[in-house]
């Protein structure tokens, strides 16, 4: 028998000799005057004197994260909604009952206390007890030293425990709501509705991504969890809901990783008659909101580990380049000349751009036989997202690579598509929204040629959308916006499983060795 199960069988014992105290096991409820949060905002500045004559009593509950007992009397703290305050029992003012009850409590367990407001002699602000009520056992021992445990991972299996132990994890999903709920502000600000589309959907559309199967028995057929609910909002565009949001869960069966998760928060939004700029605009809107709501200011600290180096994320502030333009600027210097924007229009151009930029730096896959726009899409990857730490816009994006986009009139194998990056990764995507369904047909036909080549992300044909574009569609401007990795870049986190209440992760396996993530090192990073 370990530890945990000895430490659980004598809790148990002191269980039951509470409850021969006549105190209830689990209580059902408990009615408190003021919160652990109320007392100390309204009554942190008040001197003893004021607190004695002015005689404040409080019913207030929580959870015990310290106690000690020093003869006929002791000291507590309980902890609430993150915040903790000092409690004086006193066996001569709680009885003989209640003081008994008090020497059988540990760490962790709930209780409820009424009495009055003072100040210790060490001028501590605490509640001199005088009902003391029991009201749920914590029947395992909270972690001494949560910090610094060398199984990083039992804080995410464990969030409860995380969330007990470390006000500073608590902190961060408080402020991850308040992003959410930011976003949800500044677009109905905008005029845009929120809306739910399904989940499970007979044909894994709207994105470039393996999904997760599933079956329907009643109606024995095959769906797919969605990997984005983008041709669905597109439907609603249709049907005249000129614009439209969804913050949605999004499921993709690829690898874990410092910047993955299977499954996903995004938001995604549809804006009739205006294009890619236009959705531009309100994205970078909506993420300066969020930053000031978040942080209490436009400016937030973004640490890269590799460098050790804390930088100043300013989203007040934002550059935009296209594509080609950025790959020109962060052009490394070992790899020769800048490239001219003439030798990313022909396929052979793209090919020595490849070679020079191989032979002068860190090698590129490359595939001879991808379209030349996939191609210059990965140079991209390889050039300049690297050097985007700033909030930046990269924008006009190959044609190839952007199945769901329109084409620039002037330039047919470049589309009007965003993508928004900061901290060296990528936020958002958006584009002007390809409406004419012939155009449409045929870019699913070439993503159908691009699994027969053994692409497994490629989208599939989705007839009904086509159907749906038919009844016509207005231009139209949508992105997406991920939450997850926005939340850790406004709050400094450096694995997306730390803005997961509850990420996902490998089935524990006590004694075996922890293997590295799918396409990260032990580090944790790509």
């Amino acid at each position: 028998m370990g530890l945990d199960e000895n430490i659980y069988d004598l809790r148990r014992e002191k269980l039951k000799k509470i409850e021969a105290l006549g105190q209830p096991a689990y209580r059902t409820k408990y009615d408190f005057t003021h919160s652990v949060g109320q007392i100390l905002a309204d009554y942190s500045s008040k001197l003893a004197e004021e607190l004695e004559q002015a005689r404040i009593n409080v019913r207030v509950a929580g959870r015990i994260m310290a106690i000690r007992l020093m003869g006929k009397a002791g000291f507590a703290h309980i902890q609430q909604g993150g915040m903790k305050l000092q409690i004086y029992v006193k066996k001569d003012a709680v009885g003989e009952k209640a003081f008994e009850l008090y020497k059988l409590l540990d760490l962790g367990d709930h209780i409820g206390v009424s009495g009055y407001l003072f100040r210790t002699r060490t001028g501590e602000l605490s509640v001199h007890v005088e009902q003391l009520e029991f009201l749920s056992k914590d029947l395992l021992p909270l972690p001494e030293k949560w910090h610094g445990l060398t199984d990083v991972e039992l804080r995410y299996r464990q969030r409860y425990v995380d969330l007990v132990m470390n006000p500073e994890v608590r902190e961060v999903f408080l402020k991850r709501t308040k992003l959410v709920q930011s976003v949800r502000r500044t677009l109905d600000a905008h005029g845009f509705i929120e809306v739910e589309t399904p989940m499970m959907q007979p044909i894994a559309g709207g994105a470039v991504a393996r999904p997760f199967v599933t079956h329907h028995n009643t109606l024995d057929m095959d769906l797919y969890l969605r990997i984005a609910p983008e041709l669905y909002l597109k439907r609603l565009v249709v049907g005249g809901l000129d614009r439209v949001y969804e913050i949605n869960r999004n499921f993709r069966n690829e690898g874990l990783g410092w910047r993955w998760n299977p499954e996903f928060t995004m938001m995604e939004a549809y804006q009739a008659y205006t294009d890619y700029q236009g959705i531009m605009n309100v994205t970078q809107e909506v993420i300066t909101e969020a930053a000031q709501a978040v942080n209490g200011s436009t400016k937030s600290t973004w640490t890269i580990l590799e460098e050790g180096a804390a930088h100043e994320l300013d989203w007040a502030n934002w550059q935009r380049l296209t594509m080609r333009e950025a790959i020109i600027k962060f052009w490394p210097d070992r790899a020769g000349a800048k490239p001219e924007m003439g030798d990313f229009a022909t396929h052979e151009g793209v090919k020595k751009l490849v070679e020079r930029f191989n032979a002068g730096h860190s090698h590129m896959p490359y595939d001879p036989n991808a379209p030349a726009g996939k191609t210059i899409a990965a140079l991209f990857e390889a050039s300049a997202e690297e050097h985007l730490i700033q909030p930046t816009i990269i924008y006009e994006f190959p044609t190839a690579v952007s199945p769901l986009s329109k084409q620039k009139p002037d330039e047919p194998d470049w589309t009007e598509r965003f993508e928004i990056f900061a901290g060296q990764m990528e936020i958002s995507n958006g584009f002007s929204e390809l409406n004419d369904p012939e155009d449409q047909r045929r870019r699913f036909e070439a993503q159908l040629k691009e699994r027969e080549r053994g692409d497994e992300e490629a989208h599939q044909m989705d007839e009904d959308y086509i159907r749906a574009l038919s009844y016509g569609m207005p231009p139209a401007g949508g992105v997406g916006l991920g939450i997850d990795r926005l939340c850790m870049l406004l709050t400094d986190q450096h694995t997306i499983r730390d803005v997961i209440l509850f990420p996902l992760l490998r089935p524990e396996k006590p004694g075996e060795p922890k293997p590295a993530e799918d396409g990260e090192d032990a580090g944790g990073r790509k």
